[in-house]
């Protein structure tokens, strides 16, 4: 039997139709699972060798539910990254009009993209939030809802019929995937990375977030990714989920995440892995100061004075 890879399901949704993007999907078993949750959970009790679910979309930025499964529970580790764009069909059982639609169903994640579609041509609908696009889908085929927001390939999965197509409030507007598994040796650096982390404060001080992305800034780090998600720790407490650009092996990424161990109350690895935005020949070289080769020299000249050689 192939090893298998959990995904948010039900069958027909956008998280499907990228994971099918990857070459290695074709030879494991793909299993949809109701919800972000109950996929990661599925890689945390070895039912599935791993799972791929959606992280951060353009209009919105990062995806809570995912973040908060990541922050929280046993470790988990990023291994790939999936952008795939997104448009929008309105799906509805056969015969239904636009004037009959009194209810509309999608994952939260697409409200933000279809806003003013809707407020436009559906101003008196109702917006029920589901599990999944594809999910909303299914309520859709079994009455419980009048339309859905979801791909305009999970109309024949469900018996259902775009009523209209490309909607989207924002041109261009992508979603990016993960596949997360359980800790491993991340693979080998390609020239075009990125490096995802979890930081928790020691204590609130003014600066203190200066003081963290200083140690990104020194280094010549961009960062692509910034969002603060609470602790469940009282109000106020937050701990910081970032995706920076390079690999843990490159020398100014790990003397980053070194100088973030020493000052931060605990530091979360979530991987590096190949970026899916940029080719490794169309990556910026590093700043100046701040390559392997640089960091080596820095390195051999404090050596040769320690020894006196200097």
């Amino acid at each position: 039997m192939p090893a298998s890879y959990a995904y948010l399901g039900p069958e027909g949704t956008f998280t499907e139709v990228a994971l099918r993007t990857l070459p290695e999907a074709a030879t494991r078993e793909l299993v949809p699972y109701v919800s972000v949750q109950s996929a990661l959970d599925a890689v945390r009790a070895g039912e599935a060798e791993a799972a791929f679910v959606p992280i951060e979309n353009s209009v919105e930025g990062g995806i809570t539910t995912t973040l908060d499964e990541l922050v929280a529970g046993a470790p988990l580790m990023i291994y790939r990254e999936v952008l795939l764009s997104i448009t929008f069909a309105l799906l509805v059982r056969p015969g239904t009009k636009l004037s009959d639609i009194k209810t509309v169903s999608a994952h939260p994640a697409a409200q933000p993209q279809v806003r003013n579609w809707l407020k436009k041509h559906l101003p008196d609908a109702h917006w029920e939030s589901a599990a999944s696009n594809a999910d909303a889908a299914r309520l859709v085929q079994e009455g419980q809802y009048d339309a859905a927001f979801a791909g305009e390939f999970a109309a024949a999965r469900y018996g259902l019929e775009a009523l209209e197509t490309g909607i989207h409030d924002a041109e261009n507007a992508q979603t990016r995937f993960v596949l997360v598994g359980r800790p491993a040796r991340p693979a080998a650096p390609t020239g075009a990375d990125k490096t995802s982390i979890v930081l928790w404060q020691r204590d609130d001080h003014p600066g203190g977030l200066r003081d963290l992305l200083g140690e990104f800034a020194t280094r010549g780090i961009n960062l692509m990714l910034l969002q603060s998600r609470p602790t469940g720790a009282g109000i106020g407490n937050y701990c910081f989920c970032i995706d920076a650009e390079g690999h843990i092996s490159d020398r100014r990424v790990a003397d980053a995440l070194m100088g973030l161990k020493r000052i931060c109350l605990q530091v979360r690895y979530l991987g590096s892995y190949p970026r899916a935005d940029v080719r490794p020949g169309d990556v910026q070289p590093p700043r100046l100061g701040t390559s392997d080769d640089e960091f080596t020299a820095a390195a051999d000249w404090v050596a040769r004075c320690q020894d006196g050689r200097f």
